[in-house]
């Protein structure tokens, strides 16, 4: 009398699932092979890599929801507005943004309540984002009501060169040519008027300043009409004065010493960093799960789409063949 086969599949059934469940993931034995593509994106002929990030989850918590590809173009979001994102420096962590608002030595672009409102970083983003301290701003047109002068009524001391950039260059580019041609009361200030000393009681022409002495450019708000913003990458003074700066914001990002080394580790186990969309921690993308720490470490693994039975290791697949192999057999019999 053959033996009954039903309980003999039901256990054989409950044995092969166990061995599912009980099989160890296959990162945690073969290690994560996270495709480069997972994070690391392109936006024309711009690459965005880690601290940045196109996708939702990629980068670090503190520069999320920044960068976005529109029609081919990289641009950075702010509160203050969008900017061209012209280059990434990853080596030296640099951005460099062109702003369509801005004054230049070629053409001035200035309204009497104020055209755009210059750079504003929202707070909780400045710890790892601000201006490059190389990257004057050229404030045009303020009135005497103007923040950037109160408390100082004989000196507007605010004003200043910047990394060898200051008005008294500026002031000779030839878009002011054409500024003063129109004639009436507008007249060409020279000397201290153009570093910003009070004359008569006017406030100076332009106002060069660092970000650090105002941390926000907000051009209606400092009662300005305009502005400009120019960088130095290097301490040599440019040939042919202003006609020779670099226009455009330069800003620099910087990440916390712990993230560097959570990242280095993270990359070097196959992982992308990234951060947790909820808690802004960091977290390694390791595929189909991902790790607070790296790849090679699923104690603290968080789930997200995993197989249902991810058979890994070679003695699980022995084992689950095996089993098969039997509940084949006494099924035929």
């Amino acid at each position: 009398m053959a033996p009954p086969r039903r309980p003999f599949l039901a256990a054989s059934l409950a044995l092969l699932c166990t061995a599912c469940t009980m099989a160890p993931p296959l990162a945690s034995v073969a290690g994560a092979n996270v495709p480069i593509t997972t994070c690391r994106s392109f936006c024309g002929n711009i690459t965005v890599d880690y601290p940045f990030a196109l996708r939702p989850g990629c980068g670090h918590a503190g520069l999320r929801d920044l960068l976005f590809c529109i029609n081919g173009a990289l641009m950075l979001h702010l509160p203050s507005g969008s900017y061209r994102v012209l280059d990434v420096d990853y080596a030296y962590r640099g951005l460099t943004l062109h702003e369509p608002a801005m004054s230049d030595c070629r053409a001035l672009d200035r309204a009497p309540a104020g055209r755009g409102n210059g750079f504003v970083l929202e707070p909780w983003r400045e710890p790892y984002l601000s201006p490059d301290p190389d990257n004057a701003f050229l404030l045009l047109g303020c009135r005497a009501t103007s923040p950037l002068f109160q408390g100082f009524p004989d000196r507007h001391l605010p004003c200043r060169n910047v990394s060898g950039m200051g008005c008294g260059d500026y002031l000779g580019c030839p878009a002011w040519d054409d500024f003063y041609s129109g004639g009436g009361s507008r007249r060409r200030p020279s000397g201290d008027a153009a570093y910003g000393a009070a004359v008569q009681g006017q406030p100076p022409e332009c106002c060069a300043v660092p970000w650090s002495a105002i941390r926000a450019v907000n051009v209606s708000r400092l009662e300005c009409e305009g502005y400009s913003s120019a960088y130095s990458l290097a301490p040599v003074r440019a040939e042919g004065g202003a006609a020779g700066w670099a226009y455009g914001i330069r800003v620099a990002w910087t990440l916390p010493e712990s993230n560097r080394g959570f990242c280095g580790a993270c990359r070097a186990t196959g992982g992308a960093c990234g951060h947790d969309m909820e808690s802004q921690a960091d977290l390694c993308l390791c595929g189909d799960w991902n790790s607070t720490s790296n790849c090679d470490s699923s104690a603290d693994a968080e789930r997200s789409g995993a197989a249902p039975c991810p058979v890994a290791a070679p003695r699980w697949a022995v084992l689950a063949s095996g089993l098969m192999m039997s509940l084949w057999w006494y099924a035929w019999r």
